[in-house]
């Protein structure tokens, strides 16, 4: 892991998951040189070089979204798709009129990125989209706002001041019934953010964002929540093979067999929700994570017996247990059941490390063949990839 990261991930444990995650906003000062997760020659690639359409790419200046057509250029093809490419010079005359750039889902564009969201999804075992935000002038892009996710950022350049309201509706969701209030008052705390800090920011904190010193590139990153409602939802499915919640709703009946239906229904789910289902539903999350699927080419159909090539998992959340059956490994939505050995085979790969098949046969014990077979039904599952370096 790069060492930026690994010092990130310190900060975000202990202490800090034990008090402010999911209460309150904390801000860490130079906590190590975030600069080289991204650069400006980095981005500069990316804009001249990917099909990145509105809204992606976009531009924010005042909390007001700039047309797309005025700093990209649409061109449709003899196959009569619309493709948009950046103009650019307009570009940069909208970012010099005080427009904030914003590009989504940056992990899926830029591999040191997507390094970062492996880190924290292996670290918080939850959904991870970074976000990059590039200012240049004091004036705020999206004004006050709040997220429906938990969001850490890090500052690779240049300095940000955040002022932060706090929350108006608890936890509030995407979906939900009821918008949260705008503040009434003035932000309770300011922050500077400076190059080398991060910053986390609870669902539903309110906040506006501005730079202040010249030109600021920095990376929120998305945690996606699981709440109270997600179990329910997870934990409905589960129940489906029960009858009684397969059963039409006796819409039609006595007063009487409503009343028992109902009852039947709420002993079920009461039972179904005993003390370890958080626990499972935690695990099932982690296990049925599809990760960042990646090809193996040119290896299409078996990972041969080299023992330079490189394996990797291709979700930050799979995980292993020893059973009395052996070494139960889940990941990608599937489950193996593996010899003991196994376990340093494994043990590398769930810790985020890409490792030669060579390596990893020798510290199971296993020989180089069965490395490269158990490689090939870990690459067949989408749960991981092989590289050549």
């Amino acid at each position: 892991m790069h060492t930026a990261l690994e010092a990130a991930v310190r900060g975000l444990g202990g202490d800090f998951l034990a008090g402010a995650f999911g209460r309150t906003c904390q801000h860490w000062s130079q906590v190590a040189d975030f600069s080289g997760l991204l650069t400006w020659d980095d981005l500069n690639e990316i804009l001249g070089r990917h099909r990145l359409d509105a809204p992606r790419l976009r531009l924010f200046r005042a909390g007001v979204q700039v047309p797309p057509y005025k700093y990209l250029h649409s061109k449709v093809t003899k196959r009569l798709e619309v493709r948009q490419h950046v103009i650019p010079a307009a570009l940069h005359r909208q970012i010099a009129a005080g427009a904030s750039l914003v590009v989504d889902a940056m992990e899926g564009l830029h591999p040191g990125v997507a390094d970062l969201a492996e880190s924290l999804e292996r670290h918080f075992h939850t959904d991870v989209q970074v976000n990059m935000y590039a200012s240049w002038t004091s004036t705020e892009g999206f004004g006050i706002h709040w997220d429906d996710h938990d969001t850490v950022i890090f500052q690779l350049e240049g300095s940000k001041r955040w002022r932060l309201y706090g929350q108006t509706r608890p936890n509030p969701l995407r979906d939900d019934i009821e918008a949260p209030a705008e503040p009434d008052a003035e932000a309770f705390t300011e922050i500077m953010l400076r190059a080398g800090d991060m910053l986390y920011v609870p669902r539903g904190c309110w906040h506006a964002v501005a730079a202040t010193e010249g030109r600021s590139l920095h990376l929120t990153c998305g945690l996606t929540p699981a709440t109270g409602q997600s179990l329910l939802q997870w934990l409905s499915r589960q129940l489906t093979g029960s009858a009684t919640l397969r059963a039409s709703l006796p819409v039609h009946a006595s007063p009487a067999d409503q009343t028992a239906y109902v009852e039947a229904l709420r002993k079920e789910v009461t039972e179904a929700l005993h003390p370890n289902v958080l626990a499972e539903y935690l695990e099932s999350l982690d296990a049925c994570d599809p990760g960042r699927p990646f090809p193996s080419l040119p290896h299409i159909e078996t990972v041969p017996a080299d023992e330079a090539l490189i394996l990797r998992l291709t979700t930050a959340r799979a995980s292993y247990h020893v059973a009395d059956s052996g070494i139960v490994f889940r990941a990608a939505g599937q489950e193996w059941t593996l010899s003991a050995q196994t376990v340093g085979f494994l043990e590398p790969l769930v810790a985020g490390k890409a490792v030669p098949l060579g390596d990893l046969a020798r510290r199971s014990g296993i020989t180089l063949d069965q490395a490269a077979a158990l490689a090939t039904e870990l690459v067949t599952s989408d749960a991981a990839a092989v590289t050549g370096k």
